[in-house]
């Protein structure tokens, strides 16, 4: 199957999922994770992309991001993929790819949805059973968004004032805990690479990218049914 092509709009959110090769360990030490995110925070500045949410697991990582010039994603990934790769192999003494070779990625409404993408983000520490609280885990946006650890990586998405103004309001939508539909239906489209939000929403972005935003039957093939 043909890989789908990258959405190019900007200023809308996607959320990004990196993983390991073959599902195995990419980070192996505390240095490793705070290096990670030094040069997500480099190479985020650099190709004008935001950083809303983020959680680095030991095999792979979940982001929140919005681009704020074309494919500054990709650039993203990119840079941060190969520079943490060549780090890792030069202390490692080892060669290869630490990663899958296609990171997923899917757009991710301006509303409701930002703020369900940001608690499945920071609540899969817990949903792995590796932490009790969300702010047990260090390598998560948790404590910037609930207020209780200062994190120049996050910027919050504007979204998340629709839980109030008081930071306090993030910790207990967390602690709601999400509805395993909308867990369902982020991770379907992650993976398919399509989007998350209203059936209005996907339509508006179909009309813009000319880009399928759910999955559908696959049609009859070209020209069928055409007189000869």
């Amino acid at each position: 199957m043909p890989r789908r092509p990258r959405y190019q709009l900007t200023d809308l959110p996607l959320h990004v999922v990196q993983r390991g090769n073959d599902r195995r360990a990419c980070f192996f030490a505390e240095g490793d994770f705070r290096f990670y995110l030094e040069l997500l925070g480099d190479a985020a500045a650099r190709h004008h992309v935001l950083v809303h949410a983020y959680v680095l697991m030991t095999n792979h990582v979940h982001l929140l991001l919005t681009p704020l010039a074309p494919g500054g994603i990709s650039k993203v990934m990119q840079s941060v993929g190969s520079r943490y790769v060549k780090a890792i192999n030069k202390a490692s003494n080892k060669v290869g790819t630490l990663w899958e070779s296609r990171y997923k990625a899917c757009l991710v409404a301006h509303d409701a949805h930002v703020l369900a993408a940001c608690r499945y983000i920071d609540l899969n520490p817990v949903r792995a059973q590796m932490v009790r609280h969300p702010r047990e885990y260090r390598w998560s946006s948790y404590g910037a968004l609930a207020g209780t650890r200062a994190d120049v990586l996050v910027t919050p998405h504007a979204a998340l004032e629709q839980l109030g103004t008081s930071a306090v309001a993030y910790a207990r939508w967390c602690e709601a805990g999400s509805d395993p539909l909308e867990l369902e239906r982020l991770r379907q489209a992650t993976e398919h690479e399509l989007a998350f939000g209203s059936d209005a929403f996907k339509r508006r972005i179909e009309a813009m990218s000319d880009r399928a935003t759910v999955t559908r039957p696959p049609g009859p093939p070209r020209g069928f049914g055409k007189r000869a």
